[in-house]
């Protein structure tokens, strides 16, 4: 499969962006899941995971020896351009809703 994003050469969002965004569309992920739906290595979701982490965006939960992780939609977003918006606000459309509610969010968009 041809990642289209690696196709171009260029990317909308940072890896900790992209990342943020993921877990968003897809809460109770794992690391191993992310990396292979974004075409980025372990080593890289772990790095923007530790540094979401301690900026307090993440929830994470502990099942034996995976980690599951989750947006905390309470957290402020820290991005200067939207600094103090909280994660709810702007990725309130997809909380609960996985894929479905991204494939909504984008449709909506699409029509717009």
């Amino acid at each position: 499969m041809i990642n289209k994003v690696h196709e171009n050469g260029w990317y909308i969002w940072s890896s900790h962006g992209i990342v943020l965004f993921h877990i968003a569309m897809h809460p109770g992920c794992t690391v191993v899941e992310i990396a292979d739906e974004l075409c980025l290595t372990q080593r890289t979701i772990w790095g923007a995971i530790g540094d979401l982490r301690r900026a307090d965006m993440l929830d994470v939960e502990r099942r034996g020896r995976r980690h599951f992780y989750s947006v905390n939609m309470n957290a402020v977003f820290r991005a200067p351009a939207i600094n103090g918006v909280k994660l709810g606000t702007l990725f309130g459309a997809l909380e609960g809703n996985g894929a479905n509610g991204a494939r909504g969010v984008a449709a909506h968009v699409r029509q717009a």
